[in-house]
């Protein structure tokens, strides 16, 4: 792949509810129409740990109460974007333990928000048709004993869903 990217950085979270993982419906970005980790963006100056329980309560209406970092990572793939034809997303994840709240299935949007509402979907279910590379490597940890694989991961090809997979 060529050496000009855009980037991306954002705090994303696994949260587990018995064989299932909670994840946004998400409406924007390359992940559009797939289901994708909670999480985003940080605002200026904002601290990671900060940043996990805002973006988790935006998206999924939950407040976050125990959260641990794993690690970092990136995924990188074609996509059209501005000037750019690639994207590198770097990742911090967070293994979310305890949460209060009910979980909403369509939540407030504002300028930014790019989830829909969010779902508590079995592990079985989440697949490259219908999951970011965020959503898989929460599978992988989970299946693997809870032992997150930094590993960055490049795609050949990424593409956009045009309907929704909901």
């Amino acid at each position: 792949m060529p050496d000009k990217y855009h980037r991306a950085f954002g705090v994303y979270g696994i949260m587990q509810q018995q064989e299932k993982l909670i994840v946004i419906q998400k409406h924007g970005g390359p992940y559009t129409n797939r289901y994708d980790l909670p999480g985003g963006s940080l605002e200026d100056g904002e601290k990671l740990t900060d940043a996990i329980g805002r973006e988790i309560q935006e998206e999924t209406g939950l407040t976050t109460l125990e959260a641990f970092q794993l690690g970092i990572t990136s995924f990188r793939y074609p996509w059209d974007y501005q000037n750019w034809h690639y994207n590198q997303h770097l990742c911090v994840f967070y293994q979310v333990k305890k949460w209060q709240g009910e979980l909403q299935e369509t939540v407030n949007q504002f300028a930014g928000q790019d989830s829909l509402g969010a779902i508590a979907i079995p592990l079985t279910q989440l697949t490259w048709d219908n999951s970011s590379p965020l959503v898989l490597k929460a599978k992988e940890f989970i299946q693997n004993n809870y032992q997150f694989n930094p590993a960055d991961q490049t795609f050949a090809t990424w593409p956009v869903l045009t309907e929704s997979v909901y």
